[in-house]
């Protein structure tokens, strides 16, 4: 069965740092495309940043260069560092295995609550 956990979420000052942790199982992370992705209350979710299986990366526009995503092979764990937080970063973050470079799958695990002060 495959399965997500995410966690390093907390509350941070604008400008901190934080480092999102998703661990799989049941799947190999390497093989596939991995995504986090992020939601506020009263809005869809939103692409974050992606890592192909050639550690390929690309991200959100709004995050650029504030936030990495990486990957732990042997941890079976993706990672995203996220440095320079601002407010507008507050959300509930979730990792996702992408069906698609573009299309998340439909599989969404609980997440974990990023909160950003000002």
């Amino acid at each position: 069965q495959e399965q997500l956990v995410e966690s390093g979420g907390g509350l941070v000052h604008a400008g901190g740092s934080l480092r999102l942790s998703c661990k799989a199982s049941g799947f190999t992370a390497s093989m596939v495309n991995m995504a986090w992705w992020r939601q506020t209350p009263g809005n869809e979710r939103e692409f974050v940043a992606d890592i192909t299986s050639g550690r390929n990366t690309n991200y959100a526009d709004s995050v650029k260069g504030r936030f990495t995503i990486s990957r732990d092979n042997a941890k079976n764990t993706v990672f995203l560092q996220m440095d320079n937080l601002k407010p507008e970063d507050t959300a509930v973050y979730y990792c996702n295995k992408m069906r698609t470079r573009k299309i998340p799958s439909d599989y969404w695990a609980q997440g974990t609550q990023v909160t950003v002060s000002s």
